[in-house]
C-alpha cells in the first residue's frame, strides 16, 4: 500500500466516521437543546441525572461491537472467513443477553435507578421517565451500535455514516415535533431518542438485502473463549462510556452540594457539549481502527505507525480550533441553553466551559491511544488508560480540588486528569515501540 493510498483510506474512514459519530452524539445534545427550551432547568437536571444509564447501555454495546469487529477485521485480513462469521454470531448472542438485562431493568427498577443516581422530589418523575424509556429501547440501541461497528469494519464506512446521520436527523426532527407540536415534554424527547436507532437500522437494511455484507450468522455454538476475547478487546470502549457516566454522577453529587440543581443544569450543558467533542475524537480513533487492524493483521508495521501519526496530527489541529471557539464563544453558547435567562446558570456554564474544555488537547490523545492499543490486540494498556481517566484519577482528583477550590476545582479536575493520563499513555507507546524493535509482535511482512 503506497503512502498516498494509505492517506486516502485514512481520510475516507476518518471523515465518514466523524460525521457518523457526530450524528450519534447529537442524540443527547438535541435532547439537551430541546429540553432546555421546552422544559427548563429542571428538565436539564433530570436529563443529566439519567445520562449515566445511557452511557452504561451504550458502553456495553460498544464493548461487544468494537471487541468483535476488531477481531473480525484481523481474521478477514488473514482470509479466515469462517472464524470471522463465528465472531459475528457470538456478538449477536451477547447483544441479545445484554439487551434483555437492560430491558427488564427498565420494566422493573427504573424508579430505584433514578433515586440511586441522586434525583430529588423535584425531578424524580422526569428522570425516571427518561431512564425507563431509554432502557425499554435498549435492544434497538444495542443492535444498532454493534451492526454499525461491523458495517464500518466490513469496508462500508459510508453506509455506517449514512445510518448514523439518518438516525440523528430523525431524533432532531422528532424532538421538535414531540416537545413543541404535541407538548409531550421530556417524555417526547426520550421517545425521539429511542426511535432514532430504529431509523438507523432501517437505513442499513439495503446493505444486507443486496448481500453486500461479508459477515453472516452461522450455526455455531457459543464460545466462552471467544466471548472473553471480545470483552478483552472491547473493554476500553465500555470503560470510556461507563466512566463518563460515573464522572457525571460524581460531578452531580459534588455540584449539588456546592450550587444545587442550577449548578447541575450548568454542568449538564458543559458535559453534553463535551460529549459531542469526544465523539469527534472517537470518530478519529474508531475510523482508523479498521485499517489499523487490517495492516496489523497483515504485518505492515510501518503503515500502522503512519496511521497513528495522521491521527495525532488531526487531533492536535482540531483541538486548537475547538478550544478557541469555546473560549471566545462561551457566553454565547451558554445563552443558547439558558432559556430562562438564569444569571447563576449563565455564570456557572460560562466559566466552566472555558476551564473544562482545556482537556480537549489531552482527552483526544488518550482516546486515540486506547483505540490504537486495542486495534493491535494489546488491551492491557488501553484498559489502564481508560480506567485511570475514568475512575482512579478523575474521582479522587475531583473530590480533592472541589474541597480546595470549590466549583473552580471541579472544572479543573477533568483537564488535569487527562493531562496526567496522557503522560502515561505516551510512556506505554514508547515502551511498546522499544519492545517491538527487539521482539517484533507482528509477522515480518514488508510494507506495501
Amino acid at each position: 500500500m503506497t503512502p498516498s493510498t494509505l492517506f486516502k483510506d485514512y481520510i475516507k474512514y476518518v471523515s465518514l466516521n466523524i460525521l457518523g459519530m457526530l450524528g450519534l452524539s447529537c442524540y443527547i445534545l438535541a435532547d439537551t437543546f430541546f429540553i432546555a427550551k421546552g422544559v427548563g432547568a429542571n428538565g436539564l437536571t433530570a436529563l443529566n441525572i439519567a445520562i449515566p444509564v445511557y452511557g452504561l447501555m451504550n458502553g456495553c454495546a460498544l464493548m461487544i461491537g468494537m471487541g468483535s469487529s476488531v477481531r473480525y477485521t484481523i481474521l478477514k485480513s488473514r482470509e479466515e472467513d469462517r472464524g470471522a462469521d463465528h465472531i459475528f454470531t457470538i456478538a449477536m448472542m451477547l447483544t441479545f443477553v445484554f439487551s434483555l438485562v437492560f430491558f427488564l431493568s427498565g420494566v422493573f427498577i427504573a424508579g430505584e435507578i433514578s433515586t440511586l443516581l441522586g434525583a430529588d422530589t423535584a425531578i424524580y418523575q422526569m428522570s425516571k421517565t427518561y431512564i425507563q424509556v431509554i432502557l425499554l429501547f435498549s435492544p434497538m440501541f444495542n443492535l444498532n451500535n454493534v451492526i454499525l461497528c461491523f458495517v464500518r469494519n466490513d469496508g462500508a464506512p459510508q453506509f455506517a455514516m449514512t445510518a448514523m446521520l439518518g438516525g440523528s436527523f430523525a431524533n432532531i426532527v422528532l424532538d421538535y415535533i414531540f416537545i413543541f407540536v404535541f407538548g409531550m415534554g421530556l417524555f417526547g424527547a426520550v421517545l425521539a431518542t429511542g426511535i432514532a436507532p430504529m431509523v438507523s437500522l432501517t437505513i442499513l437494511t439495503p446493505y444486507f438485502v443486496r448481500r453486500q455484507n461479508g459477515f453472516h450468522l452461522t450455526k455455531s455454538p457459543f464460545s466462552f473463549k471467544m466471548a472473553a476475547a471480545v470483552f478483552s478487546i472491547g473493554v476500553p470502549s465500555l470503560i470510556a462510556e461507563l466512566s463518563s457516566g460515573i464522572v457525571i454522577f460524581v460531578f452531580n453529587l459534588i455540584i449539588l452540594k456546592l450550587e444545587g440543581n442550577v449548578g447541575v443544569a450548568g454542568y449538564g450543558i458543559i458535559a453534553n457539549i463535551f460529549f459531542v467533542i469526544l465523539s469527534i475524537y472517537t470518530g478519529i480513533a474508531q475510523g482508523i481502527q479498521p485499517i489499523l487492524s487490517s495492516n496489523y493483521g497483515a504485518g505492515y508495521h510501518q503503515n500502522v505507525l503512519t496511521l497513528l501519526k495522521y491521527g495525532l496530527r488531526t487531533i492536535l489541529v482540531l483541538s486548537l480550533g475547538i478550544y478557541g471557539g469555546i473560549y471566545f464563544g462561551a457566553s454565547q453558547i451558554a445563552i443558547i441553553f439558558n432559556s430562562e435567562g438564569n444569571p447563576i446558570l449563565q455564570s456557572i456554564a460560562t466559566s466552566g466551559l472555558k476551564i473544562y474544555f482545556t482537556a480537549c488537547f489531552f482527552a483526544g490523545f488518550n482516546i486515540l491511544m486506547a483505540n490504537y492499543f486495542s486495534a493491535l490486540e494489546r488491551p492491557l494498556p488501553a484498559q489502564v488508560i481508560m480506567l485511570l481517566r475514568g475512575f482512579f484519577v478523575i474521582i479522587p482528583m475531583t473530590f480533592l480540588l472541589a474541597h480546595l477550590w470549590g466549583m473552580t476545582g471541579v472544572w479543573w479536575s477533568f483537564p488535569i486528569t487527562e493531562l496526567l493520563v496522557s503522560l502515561l499513555g505516551a510512556i506505554f507507546y514508547f515502551r511498546m515501540q522499544r519492545r517491538y524493535k527487539t521482539h517484533p509482535g507482528m509477522p515480518k511482512h514488508s510494507d506495501r
